[in-house]
């Protein structure tokens, strides 16, 4: 069997839940429940360290945090990894191109891709007078680069008055073709007519959307402007008191107080959402018009993390919670290359499975016929899965450390030492923290046990003669990795 083309979309900041097809009861993503209708949605699909740069560190290299050893947001790291989803499909003979977002370090590390056309966004970093390698991020940034040549020198996307994390929003203000979204897919499609027809090729679609700022077109606000929409989630856990004083703040992670606001984020979310999942469309026409064979062609949609989105009072991401790591993957194959991976042929085990972004790779890997180098820790999802999924990351100035598993999730904080524990199966929303109820204290002594296990051997110090010990100092990055300390 020859080895197929390969074509990943990554969106940045998408929830697990937004979906049609999962029964999302707002957000429209018609492309998106065609392409898992026809191929495997993973159900239970989480990002361990839920913010761009640690969740792609395990996205590119199939490794655990403890290994790639990003454990929270720090900028201006280098990736210097040996061995990449894209580094080793090169060696296998793909032609690989990537056409939008890395988030890596230097700007133009192309982490193994041939070649690439970079828009990373709005990076706070890369703005500095101080960074080094570049001065300017719309002189690196090919999308920004090539806005300016189009509009004039003036032209720059944050004019919209759109803070780049905020959840303030309002309707693109260019032409929608001049829209980074609408160019991702743009250059992938030129990637497309200019390929070397004589290899298979590794093609990403990697968009900064839905991430803020929500810009979508006027086209997409439209189709959610005078809804109803659902009103966010809510718990017994709620700091109902923060939200209160911090709520009228765009930059806060509470989110807004104002449900009209709530609403203006969820229309701007699920706005550019839709104008994604309607250039997965036109991705779709190319594909046919440059005769890609559906037999030999797989498809793959995932994210990096999700979005809080109001849910509990709260925005953004880096949160054990639903809303944030709980991400969408599907992967849509002809029968013959599922079969190669390891499929059963049973949908319902499948989708049932837990799986990580460090499970992307070797699953790839697999449907191509290509060896999974021994530097990767995550799974091929055909064939296997793991018990559960140890995530953490920095927040508020602590770690948050948690177990989740098929059906329930154990939550520990470092700084303060709260202790939080939701049956996901009976309370999918995470309504009720259980912490106290007598009816889980040996499930979360077992899953505490766990914790401590996956802790025990770290620089930190978070585990002191055997149990969690609050206070430990926090670092974003690893001094060294589990493999080297074993």
């Amino acid at each position: 069997m020859t080895h197929p083309n390969v074509i990943l979309i990554i969106a940045d900041q998408w929830r697990g839940d937004c979906l049609g097809i999962a029964g999302h009861p707002d957000v429209k993503t018609p492309y998106l429940d065609t392409m898992a209708s026809r191929g495997i949605r993973f159900e239970k699909c989480y990002s361990a360290t839920p913010t761009c740069i640690p969740a792609r560190a395990a996205l590119y290299t199939g490794m655990t945090q403890e290994n790639h050893r990003r454990v929270g947001y720090r900028d201006g790291v280098r990736w210097d990894y040996p061995n990449t989803l894209a580094s080793t499909l090169a060696d296998a003979g793909y032609q690989c191109h990537c056409a939008g977002k890395l988030h890596v370090h230097p700007l133009r590390n192309s982490v193994g891709y041939h070649s690439v056309d970079l828009h990373d966004g709005f990076l706070h970093y890369y703005r500095r007078h101080d960074t080094p390698y570049f001065e300017n991020q719309k002189i690196a940034d090919d999308y920004q680069y090539w806005l300016k040549q189009e509009l004039g020198a003036d032209a720059d996307p944050t004019e919209t008055g759109v803070e780049c994390n905020s959840w303030v929003g309002r309707p693109w203000i260019y032409d929608e073709k001049y829209h980074p979204t609408r160019w991702v897919t743009d250059r992938g499609l030129d990637f497309l007519r200019k390929r070397d027809r004589d290899k298979p090729f590794f093609l990403t679609l990697s968009y900064v959307r839905p991430h803020p700022p929500f810009d979508a077109p006027e086209p997409f606000w439209a189709m959610y402007r005078g809804k109803k929409l659902t009103s966010p989630k809510s718990g017994d856990w709620d700091d109902t008191h923060r939200l209160e004083r911090e709520g009228h703040i765009f930059d806060s992670e509470t989110g807004p107080s104002d449900p009209d606001l709530q609403d203006m984020a969820r229309m701007g979310y699920y706005a550019s959402m839709t104008q994604i999942d309607y250039e997965i469309g036109r991705l779709y026409d190319a594909m046919f018009s440059h005769g890609l064979d559906a037999s030999n062609t797989v498809l793959v949609f995932v994210s990096d993390h999700g979005e809080m989105l109001c849910d509990h009072g709260l925005f953004r991401k880096s949160l054990p919670f639903e809303g944030s790591a709980h991400v969408p993957l599907i992967v849509s194959a002809s029968r013959d290359l599922l079969n190669r991976a390891g499929y059963n042929g049973n949908r319902t085990d499948t989708e049932g499975k837990l799986a990580e972004l460090r499970d992307v790779m070797p699953t790839i890997l697999s449907l191509c016929g290509v060896d999974t180098p021994d530097t990767v820790d995550g799974c091929n999802l055909f064939a296997e899965s793991a018990d559960y999924i140890h995530g953490e990351h920095l927040y508020d100035g602590q770690s948050c450390q948690w177990i989740v598993t098929e059906h329930d999730k154990f939550v520990w904080f470092s700084g303060s030492g709260r202790r939080m524990y939701f049956d996901l199966a009976a309370d999918p929303d995470e309504t009720h923290n259980a912490i106290n109820d007598e009816a889980y204290r040996a499930r979360i002594a077992e899953l505490e046990d766990i914790l401590i296990r996956e802790l025990e051997w770290r620089e930190e110090g978070f585990v002191q003669d055997g149990r969690l010990v609050p206070g430990a100092p926090c670092r974003a990055v690893l001094s060294r990795s589990r493999h080297e300390d074993e």
